[in-house]
C-alpha cells in the first residue's frame, strides 16, 4: 500500500483543509491525476497523484482540516498495467514538493472511508472576494456553479434577499481603534516572509542590462503575429533566466536539511499578483526547455488559472527559483525576499530610456535594471555575478 498524504502546498504551510475527493474507492488512479481538491491560506488547490495504483480507502471526510503529512488516502499498487490489482508491499510516499515533512504514525485499524458527499463547497476568488465586500456568510449561500460551488451571481443573489438581523455587535471604547484581521493569504505571505528574513542571510546584486537588441526582436518578431499570439518582453525575461541557470545552476536548488540541493530541473516560478490582494508565484515547469511561444503560453495559462482558483499542487510546491517583476507599475529596481526553500530570487524593474555610453559614445537606450538575492549560505557573490553576467548575454543574443 502506498500513503497519500497531505502535502506542504507552502513554505509554511501547517495544515489543509479536504474541500472534496475526485475520486471514490475501487477507482484506478496514474501518476499526474487530480484526485482532491485542499484549501490552502492561498486558496483552493487541485492535488495531483504521486503513484499509480487503485484508491483502496479515504481515510479523511470533505470539509476536515489536518495536518500537513497526515495520510488522507491508501493507494493499492499495479503490479503491471492493466493487471488485477493486488496488494503491494508498503513503500514510501513520494513528498509532494521540494520538502516532506513528519506525520502522526497511523493506527493498525484505519477508520472507515470517508463517504463521497461533500460537506465543503468550492469558493471562486472572485466570489470570495465580492462576499466580503458585501458582508455576506458563504455558508448561507447556495452554489450553482460546477459540483455546487458557489460563484460571484450567487453571492449577489444572496446579497439581495431580505437581510436577516444580525447578532449584536459587541461594544467597542470609545476612541479605541478598530482594525481588520490580515487576510489568509497574508498571514502566509508574512509568515513565510518572516521565516526568509529570519533564517536566510540574503546578498543582493544589480545590473544595468541594454534591453535595445532584445526589444527590437521583440517588435519585429510581434509585427509578423496575430494579436493574440503576440509575445510580451517579460517571456524574454523568463527565457534568458531559465539560460543562465544553465550556466550557474548552484541558484537552481533548495537549502534543505541544512546544505544545498542544487535541482536538475528548471522550474521557475513567476509571481503573479491577484486582484483581491496577494500574490502567487506558480511554476513554469521546465523553463530551460521551453521556448519563447511555449512560455508564452504557460504564462497565459497559470495567470488565467490562479485567477480562476484552479492551481495545481506541483505548480504550487515545485518552483526551483522564483522571478518577479514590478515594471508595469512603474517600478525601476526590485530587492525581492527570497521564498523558502529556494535559494535565489530574480527582479525585473521597468524598461526605462537612460543614458548609455558605448565606445566612447553617448546614446539614450532603453535599459532595464535586474537584481538578484541569493542566500550566502548556497552561493557567493561571484557566482551571482557570473549569473548576472550570463542573463545580460542571452538578452543581447535573444533566439527562440
Amino acid at each position: 500500500m502506498a500513503e497519500f498524504r497531505m502535502p506542504s502546498l507552502g513554505a509554511d504551510m501547517e495544515a489543509g483543509t479536504l474541500v472534496l475527493w475526485r475520486v471514490r474507492p475501487g477507482e484506478t488512479v496514474k501518476r499526474g491525476d487530480i484526485i482532491a481538491d485542499v484549501e490552502t491560506e492561498k486558496g483552493i488547490i487541485e492535488v495531483e497523484v504521486f503513484e499509480a495504483g487503485v484508491m483502496d480507502q479515504l481515510l479523511v471526510q470533505a470539509g476536515q482540516q489536518v495536518p500537513v503529512g497526515t495520510v488522507l488516502a491508501m493507494i493499492r499498487s499495479t503490479n503491471l498495467p492493466g493487471a488485477p490489482a493486488v496488494a503491494a508491499p508498503a513503500v514510501t510516499p513520494a513528498a509532494v514538493g521540494p520538502r516532506a515533512r513528519s506525520s502522526p504514525a497511523i493506527t493498525s485499524q484505519p477508520p472507515p472511508p470517508s463517504p463521497v458527499v461533500e460537506h465543503r463547497v468550492r469558493v471562486s476568488p472572485l466570489a470570495r472576494r465580492r462576499a466580503t465586500e458585501l458582508g455576506v456568510d458563504l455558508r448561507t449561500v447556495h452554489g450553482t456553479g460546477p459540483e455546487g460551488a458557489i460563484e460571484r451571481a450567487d453571492v449577489e443573489r444572496a446579497a439581495a434577499a431580505p437581510p436577516v438581523a444580525p447578532a449584536p455587535a459587541a461594544p467597542v471604547t470609545p476612541g479605541t481603534p478598530v482594525t481588520a484581521a490580515p487576510s489568509g493569504m497574508r498571514r502566509a505571505i508574512a509568515a513565510a516572509m518572516a521565516r526568509s528574513n529570519r533564517e536566510i542571510p540574503h546578498y543582493y546584486l544589480q545590473r544595468r542590462i541594454d534591453m535595445s537588441r532584445a526589444l527590437r526582436w521583440l517588435e519585429a518578431e510581434n509585427r509578423q503575429r496575430a494579436l493574440q499570439d503576440r509575445l510580451l518582453p517579460a517571456v524574454l525575461l523568463i527565457k534568458a533566466v531559465a539560460q543562465a541557470l544553465g550556466e550557474v545552476p548552484a541558484l537552481n536548488a533548495y537549502w534543505l536539511d541544512d546544505r544545498p540541493q542544487p535541482q536538475e530541473a528548471v522550474h521557475l516560478g513567476f509571481a503573479i499578483a491577484l486582484r483581491q490582494g496577494g500574490l502567487i508565484a506558480p511554476a513554469i515547469h521546465h523553463a530551460d526547455l521551453k521556448n519563447v511561444d511555449e512560455i508564452m503560453a504557460a504564462m497565459r495559462d497559470l495567470i488565467t488559472r490562479v485567477r480562476a482558483g484552479r492551481l495545481r499542487s506541483s505548480e504550487m510546491t515545485e518552483a526551483t527559483i522564483t522571478v518577479t517583476s514590478l515594471g508595469d507599475l512603474g517600478v525601476e529596481t526590485v530587492y525581492g525576499v527570497i521564498y523558502p526553500p529556494q535559494v535565489a530570487l530574480v527582479g525585473f524593474g521597468k524598461i526605462l530610456e537612460q543614458p548609455w555610453a558605448e565606445q566612447g559614445m553617448l546614446g539614450v537606450r532603453p535599459v532595464l535594471n535586474a537584481t538578484l538575492a541569493a542566500d550566502h549560505r548556497a552561493t557567493d557573490g561571484s557566482q551571482g555575478a557570473r549569473f548576472l553576467e550570463a542573463l545580460n548575454r542571452f538578452l543581447q543574443e535573444v533566439a527562440t
